[in-house]
């Protein structure tokens, strides 16, 4: 059995419910065999390698312990991981990656180390780097890690010339996009979105049932035009809208709807973005998934907002001069302004590809 990747399923699994703090995983072996595996438990209770040793418990003595993420060596909401490692007898530890929290990043490793307990640092870094990338973005600068998220036709295109936009993926990317949404404390869109396609923004199950804990769902509406019967303003979870100059009445109605209305500076006639991603930061959301349109996804890259990209391409060809594409905005003059990914890869999902990478910053 591979301990370390048992572990960062742990992690994933509870990923979305424990900010803002990271999901860890973390699985007990002693000859050969898990005695106990936990998972971070939501903010204020226990952190993963407490949950696992406490059931644990006498037989954690001289064991071995998988963690996804280096052990907290500081006392916040809850004493220090490391202090619970110690006192148990754990022998050697397995960590997937450093803690990028500075006031850790290291720390715990040798607090261990001074117990005189073998440490193995690297095991699974590439994917718990991955996991905790949008945490070392949040804990650093304590903005939220931003990923907008499209799926296009083959020619570009978002919707038919008429608006038409259900489906252009399939089942198995759209079942991939609700596992997102599940793990992210908040999902945003723009207005011309919600009036277009009338979308839920929830997240659901493959039985398409509602998910216990859904995701902040953000519009991003200027003038207050998100219309009051919306489906998103009638789903279990709570919806923001973020505005700057809507009419009194238009915040009545919005209000009265449930929604919470959010006045933000403007900037250059619309939602001043980057005050908007630090209201959010302020409020714990460490994983924003931005699902369009092309209006609000042109204005993040536009300002350098966007840290991941994750695209859908469907072997479907639109057409249409007049049909949407999945970023507007200013855009660039020439190709090679052109903002460009790296560490890109390629997955299929169903018959359509996924492309992932990550923004290069501009010059």
């Amino acid at each position: 059995m591979d301990y370390m990747k048992r572990a960062l399923a742990l992690a994933q699994e509870a990923l979305g419910t424990t900010s803002p703090n990271p999901a860890v995983g973390a699985v007990v072996v002693k000859n050969g065999r898990v005695i106990a595996e936990g998972a971070t438990l939501p903010p204020g209770q226990d952190h993963a390698e407490v949950v696992a040793l406490r059931k644990a418990r006498e037989e954690a003595k001289d064991a071995t312990l998988y963690a996804t993420l280096e052990p907290c060596c500081t006392h916040g909401r809850t004493p220090p991981c490391t202090r619970a490692i110690v006192d148990l007898g754990i022998k050697e530890v397995h960590i997937a990656a450093l803690d990028p929290n500075p006031k850790v990043s290291g720390r715990g490793i040798a607090e261990l180390k001074e117990a005189g307990i073998a440490v193995h640092l690297g095991e699974g870094a590439e994917e718990a780097n991955e996991l905790y990338e949008a945490f070392a973005k949040h804990i650093n600068v304590g903005l939220p890690f931003v990923t907008a998220k499209f799926a296009m036709s083959l020619d570009g295109k978002i919707a038919t010339r008429t608006g038409h936009s259900q489906w252009i993926t399939g089942e198995a990317a759209r079942s991939l996009v609700h596992e997102w949404r599940r793990t992210s404390e908040a999902i945003m869109v723009g207005v011309n979105t919600v009036l277009r396609d009338n979308p839920r923004l929830t997240a659901r199950g493959d039985d398409g049932k509602l998910m216990d804990r859904q995701p902040l769902r953000v519009v991003v509406d200027s003038q207050g035009r998100t219309p009051p019967d919306s489906k998103l303003l009638h789903e279990l979870g709570k919806t923001v809208i973020a505005t700057f100059k809507a009419e009194k009445s238009a915040v009545a109605r919005l209000e009265a709807s449930g929604a919470e209305v959010l006045k933000l500076p403007q900037k250059d006639g619309h939602v001043d973005l980057e005050s908007l991603l630090e209201e959010l930061g302020h409020r714990d959301v460490v994983r924003l998934l931005v699902e369009g349109g092309g209006t609000l996804l042109g204005s993040l890259f536009d300002q350098g907002l966007v840290d991941k990209v994750l695209a859908f391409v469907a072997p479907v060809i639109i057409g249409g001069k007049e049909a949407p594409s999945p970023v507007e905005g200013r855009g660039v003059g020439l190709l090679t302004e052109a903002l460009k990914l790296r560490n890109v890869k390629v997955d299929q999902v169903g018959d359509d590809l996924l492309v992932k990478g990550y923004p290069e910053p501009r010059s």
